[in-house]
């Protein structure tokens, strides 16, 4: 399998985002294609005695950066790390891409230069979260901030399909993330879209509040993306908050030092459970072929568990189950 991977995406290319491909490359196996300034990636795997072994350069002039509009992908930076990687992927050279640069440019390049599976309204950021329980799947994450109720239901398909198939969930719990539990809750868009859920065949268990839903009580929390950005941005927040608090708790004196000592272990298991880095990336789903969002702060460990997310995800066969149940 060849994975296609944007050198150039992320706070920490191209460093972090090479030393992934490497940690992939002798833990899977696969074959990965490097799109970025060849000259840079060569040096910087040589000043970090990083082997390229297995790992294909495809050299670009140009990045996306942050501050780039959403279609610069497509129109004024077509020599970019991230368009030259969509286009490799559409012309068949690997079976997925993978950035950690610029969302909106990402989800713009995928929904028009990848296309969109057939009857799929809007393509949506579905990434996966730690929860209580294990974790859920957020659909949608931030791709579209208006949405109609047909697209809510379609989230709540790709997502069930995703979480089934890749994440190895039996019959998914799909949850409607809305202001209560009750049927009649929320704007028209939820009322409706609930109405849409109730009578179809997935495993709907009704409207979620936002305090439940770290508790893990569905497998996929379904909302428009300005609700999902909104969740995702607070979740992320609030854990790192926690964190800084519990250290800054057990550092404050020497019987606190004393304590830490003690349950260290139980506190790392804690920190790791709800690290975003084990997810690797979000899946835009809806595309044509497999595009993942790793996050923006990526680490190398971060890229590894993107690129292994994604074989899954080409192994599962999940678009064409997509395809089939729409």
């Amino acid at each position: 399998m060849k994975i296609i991977v944007d050198a150039f995406g992320g706070d920490n290319a191209p460093l972090e985002i090479i030393k992934g491909c490497a940690e992939a490359v002798n833990e899977f196996g696969v074959d990965i294609i490097l799109t970025g300034q060849e000259s840079v990636i060569k040096s910087v795997a040589e000043e970090n005695s990083i082997s390229l072994n297995k790992i294909e350069i495809v050299n670009c002039t140009e990045r996306i950066t942050m501050d780039d509009s959403a279609d610069a992908v497509l129109k004024t930076k077509k020599d970019s790390s991230m368009a030259v990687g969509l286009r490799l992927l559409n012309n068949g050279e690997g079976q997925a891409f993978i950035s950690a640069g610029n969302s909106g440019a990402l989800c713009m390049g995928a929904t028009l230069a990848i296309k969109r599976i057939k009857g799929i309204k809007r393509p949506a950021f579905a990434p996966v979260i730690p929860s209580e329980s294990g974790f859920f799947m957020l659909m949608d994450g931030g791709a579209n901030v208006d949405c109609r109720p047909e697209m809510l239901y379609q989230f709540a398909l790709m997502g069930s399909v995703y979480m089934e198939k890749v994440m190895c969930v039996n019959n998914p719990r799909i949850g409607l993330a809305n202001v209560g539990t009750e049927d009649h809750k929320g704007t028209e868009l939820y009322r409706n879209a609930h109405e849409l859920l109730k009578n179809s065949e997935l495993n709907f268990i009704g409207n979620v509040e936002g305090r439940d839903i770290p508790k893990g009580v569905c497998d996929v929390v379904v909302c428009d993306g300005f609700t999902g950005n909104l969740i995702l941005k607070t979740y992320e927040g609030v854990a790192i908050t926690l964190m800084k608090q519990i250290k800054s708790m057990f550092s404050q004196s020497v019987k606190g030092k004393l304590a830490a000592a003690i349950v260290l272990k139980e506190l790392k298991q804690m920190k790791n459970r709800f690290n975003y880095n084990a997810y690797g990336g979000a899946p835009i789903l809806g595309t044509s072929k497999p595009v993942f969002k790793a996050h923006g702060d990526s680490k190398s460990v971060t890229i590894k568990n993107a690129i292994k997310l994604s074989m899954d995800y080409v192994n599962a066969k999940a678009i064409e189950e997509i395809t089939s149940a729409i």
